[in-house]
């Protein structure tokens, strides 16, 4: 991590807690964590602007287990996040930032998995619970999760719970946790319903705003002007002349997500999308697959995508502009990351350069136009992810993990090993598995799965095609 801030040794946290940050290649805090920390270390409540990506879940975690006592079998923390992708990242990161200590048990409450099995984790004793309002309102009606012994909760990307209707839900689940907590707030804009929940629910909270860490130097930043009739059609151009392995393609609408990747897919491109009412297992498989670059691009909402962290991302392109210059901040920002370069390519059509002039306020710089006739196609044949997913079915429930899907496929068994470097990410799921192979040994590789065991048992495996 690079030196940006203060050093976290000049925190008081435990000895433990230090050494754990090191281990773990934290030695300085970003701004959000240097801003935020010593406010929520003093047990104030917080309102903290920053984006996805600065840093906040540390802040928060570092903060909520201070305040844990590891032998009190209670529900002491909970985490409020807009999305299950979200709620995922998150357990992971305090989980990592929990090591220090013994025994501590997070569980994840989301929709899209039993309830049962939930309810039984929660019996088993949770100290901190993540998950999303609706899941976290079914447990608290059925009296599965009890949080009279709550002292911190942190609502998460609290704009984008907002964006998504969930107020009134995040009103009953704040009526059920004692009044004497600490609360929270992290969002990366700053909308009138903030305030509202300010309001309601939080006590004199400090409030702080760390301005966007945009690497000007790492994103590359290029407009390009449109019309209503050549829109699609300029994606594809991009598309072709720039060559990104994987684009996340924004558009303001669900309609228009859907008629871009018809379009996309049509002309040949690897193309997915991801919109509100997608549901979970359809929204799992889009994301593995563009998580593990066997799709070259992923059309999505904003709210959609909130809480997506993928690495590697070459190319975001704004198929529209957005009416606020912070969200556009946001949206370029999941590109260029940890050193990278990245590209920025921006649609706009007369009507929308008010929207474009507000975003060069906002970034103090002009936008920089490039004309679409310098878009020639490069390279040889159609744009093709390099990597195809494999579906197992068998996931969790059935005890999978990653290393006995690597042994399947580089054992000796059935003929053909392969090797580490055409094996990408192996992601385990609730019911089934998902694999990434090089594209030119995909159909081998599926047929040796299918062939042959995972865990002792034959498997069941199938191609995905994202294009």
């Amino acid at each position: 991590m690079a030196a940006v801030g203060p050093a976290f040794s000049t925190l008081s946290l435990p000895p433990a807690t230090l050494a754990n940050l090191q281990q773990l290649g934290y030695d300085t805090m970003t701004p959000i964590q240097a801003a935020s920390l010593p406010i929520a270390l003093q047990g104030k409540d917080l309102i903290a602007q920053a984006q996805t990506g600065s840093g906040k879940t540390a802040a928060f975690a570092l903060a909520l287990l201070a305040k844990l006592n590891p032998r009190w079998f209670a529900v002491q923390s909970l985490v409020l996040c807009p999305t299950r992708e979200l709620a995922d990242q998150v357990t992971v990161e305090i989980r990592r930032l929990a090591r220090a200590e013994e025994n501590i048990k997070v569980v994840t409450l989301c929709g899209g998995i039993a309830l049962r099995g939930q309810r039984a984790s929660l019996e088993h004793g949770a100290h901190i619970v993540v998950g999303t309002p609706g899941r976290i309102m079914d447990h608290l009606e059925r009296g599965y999760l009890n949080l009279e012994s709550l002292n911190t909760l942190v609502l998460d990307e609290a704009d984008r719970m907002l964006d998504m209707g969930f107020f009134d839900d995040i009103a009953t689940v704040v009526k059920q946790v004692p009044k004497d907590r600490q609360t929270l707030l992290f969002s990366a804009t700053y909308p009138e319903g903030i305030e509202k929940l300010a309001r309601q629910f939080m006590r004199e909270p400090v409030q702080i705003k760390v301005a966007a860490q945009q690497a000007q130097g790492q994103i590359e930043q290029r407009f390009y002007e449109v019309t209503r009739a050549n829109r699609l059609e300029t994606v594809a151009l991009l598309l072709n002349h720039f060559r990104p392995v994987s684009t996340l393609a924004f558009c303001n609408t669900k309609q228009q997500c859907k008629d871009l990747v018809t379009y996309l897919q049509e002309q040949g491109f690897s193309a997915l999308a991801l919109y509100g009412e997608l549901e979970q297992r359809e929204r799992d498989q889009v994301l593995a697959q563009f998580a593990n670059r066997s799709c070259s691009v992923l059309v999505a909402t904003d709210v959609a995508s909130r809480g997506l962290d993928i690495t590697q991302l070459e190319a975001v392109i704004n198929v529209d502009i957005t009416p606020d210059a912070e969200v556009h901040v946001h949206r370029i920002g999941r590109t260029g990351r940890a050193g990278e370069s990245g590209l920025a390519l921006s649609l706009a059509s007369m009507n929308e350069m008010g929207f474009v002039g507000k975003i060069e306020q906002y970034q103090s710089r002009p936008s920089v136009w490039h004309k679409l006739d310098e878009l020639t196609p490069t390279g040889k044949g159609p744009l093709l992810p390099p990597m195809v997913t494999l579906q197992i079915l068998g996931g969790r429930k059935e005890k999978i993990r990653p290393g006995d899907v690597l042994g399947a496929l580089t054992g000796a068994e059935g003929g053909v090993a392969y090797s580490r470097e055409q094996i990408g990410k192996i992601q385990v799921t609730e019911f089934c598995t998902f694999v990434a192979v090089g594209r030119d040994v995909a159909q081998a590789a599926c047929a040796k799965l299918n062939a042959g065991k995972i865990k002792g048992k034959s498997a069941k495996v199938r191609l995905m095609q994202g294009d």
